[in-house]
């Protein structure tokens, strides 16, 4: 075994923090091997190939979510010893309820996810969404304002934090009355976890900032029940699951929840390297200033080479293969949104950052199937809006090298997490613009 091969097997990826800054050449290990590879620690089955990963995205009767989020780390419910050999879909439904976030869109599978992911979708329709990214115009350009004339700031806490919470306040119908609450709650809860509400190194769980959203949208969605008003949260109120059933104001609010939770996080951890990239490549920014149209398949490649979800787990819910690999019932899959997106087998030069890359579209930064990210169009339209306004702002925007370290020696750190990948903070200096220069 050579010195490569034994950091690569004696480190615990999920115990571990010895890959937290880079997973990436972990992954391309595993994916040397095989594209589906069973890991020596914690015997969890990786699925680091592009094609596997939508194999088992797309496939619930085989998979199941109901601990996506926190794989057997947070514990597991479920009697799974000795159940290799059996179809352990009905033992699943007897401990659901018991198993992490089993409340949670998540973590649920059809035909309960089919309902609550169509009540979701029915809140976000095409009309609803364009009317958020107007909203989202004017809101970058106040957020800018706060922060322009100091020529610096660290990003996540200056604009891409409190814009995320207040692009999805907007989305959901909050009161204008009601947002600095949320501002001001949900940063907060953002900073002291660190932005990882699950999968950390320590595997602990906290539901935090959900039951802060299941308070305040359950009494949104009651009182609009009692008194419909002419607002976006009177139409949640109205909201039914398919068929016509009416929700109960509990189900509404972990809706908006997820919502929120997803629309937020996705969208900080995609604005902070979106910028990072911007401040470590003047080629790039300079062709990105100079050509708009390239910014939504920039975004795309950020996506792509550096995704706000490493990864998911699914359980097996029968004796099953994937890639060639012989997967018994009770078996904990680790699905590498990550790795995936660097398959060479789909992505050529897929290590390089390529802003013409023809199909950056086709990562799956969020996910894929049933469970693909309700938060994408909005994490895709705030980077949109946000590079062109602070490109619109400055004149050039650089990494601050009293925070980062010059450009050939830079330190960035990465939140402590299995399933999230992002930077804990970016610091950037940027020269404005005048108003009337633009």
């Amino acid at each position: 075994m050579n010195d490569t091969t034994n950091e690569f097997e004696s480190h615990d990826f999920f115990r571990s923090d010895h890959f937290v800054n880079d997973p990436y050449a972990y992954f391309d290990y595993l994916r040397d091997q095989a594209p589906v590879v069973r890991e020596p620690h914690q015997g969890i089955v990786m699925v680091t190939g592009y094609s596997e990963a939508l194999e088992v995205y797309n496939d619930p009767a085989r998979f199941s979510s109901c601990m996506s989020t926190t794989g057997p780390f947070a514990g597991c419910p479920i009697p799974l010893e000795g159940r290799g050999n059996e179809d352990i879909s009905e033992l699943i439904e007897t401990y659901r309820d018991q198993t992490p976030f089993s409340d949670q869109l998540p973590t649920m599978d059809p035909p309960v996810h089919t309902a609550h992911r169509a009540l979701l979708m029915s809140l976000i329709t095409p009309k609803r969404l364009k009317e958020n990214e107007d909203f989202m115009w004017k809101l970058a350009d106040e957020q800018i304002d706060t922060f322009l004339s100091r020529g610096e700031c660290e990003f996540m806490d200056a604009f891409a934090q409190p814009f995320a919470v207040l692009v999805v306040s907007d989305l959901l119908g909050v009161p204008p009355e009601d947002r600095t609450e949320f501002r001001k709650h949900l940063i907060r809860v953002e900073r002291e976890s660190g932005g990882a509400v699950v999968g950390g190194t320590d595997g602990e769980v906290t539901h935090g900032p959900l039951t802060f959203l299941y308070e305040k949208f359950s009494a949104y969605i009651e009182d609009r029940r009692r008194n419909p008003r002419e607002d976006i949260l009177t139409g949640l109120a109205k909201a039914t699951f398919p068929g016509g059933a009416v929700p109960e104001p509990m189900d509404v609010a972990r809706i908006a929840a997820n919502l929120f939770a997803a629309g937020q996080e996705t969208t900080v951890r995609l604005l902070s390297y979106a910028f990072k990239v911007v401040g470590e490549r003047p080629d790039l920014q300079k062709r990105l200033r100079e050509d708009r149209s390239l910014i939504p398949n920039f975004v795309e490649e950020c996506l792509r080479i550096e995704g706000p979800v490493k990864g998911d787990f699914r359980l097996a819910k029968k004796p099953t293969s994937v890639g060639g690999v012989d997967v018994p019932a009770g078996s904990f899959l680790y699905i590498s949104n990550s790795a995936a997106n660097r398959d060479s087998r789909k992505f050529e030069n897929p290590g390089e950052f390529e802003l013409d890359r023809k199909n950056a579209r086709l990562h799956v930064a969020f996910g894929a199937g049933r469970h693909a990210c309700p938060g994408a169009p909005l994490a895709r339209a705030e980077a949109v809006v946000s590079l062109n306004r602070m490109f619109d702002r400055t004149s050039d925007i650089r990494i601050s090298e009293k925070v980062h370290g010059p450009a050939d020696a830079r330190r960035y750190s990465y939140l402590p997490t299995f399933i999230l990948r992002g930077l804990t903070h970016i610091a950037l200096e940027f020269d404005p613009v005048e108003a009337g220069a633009r």
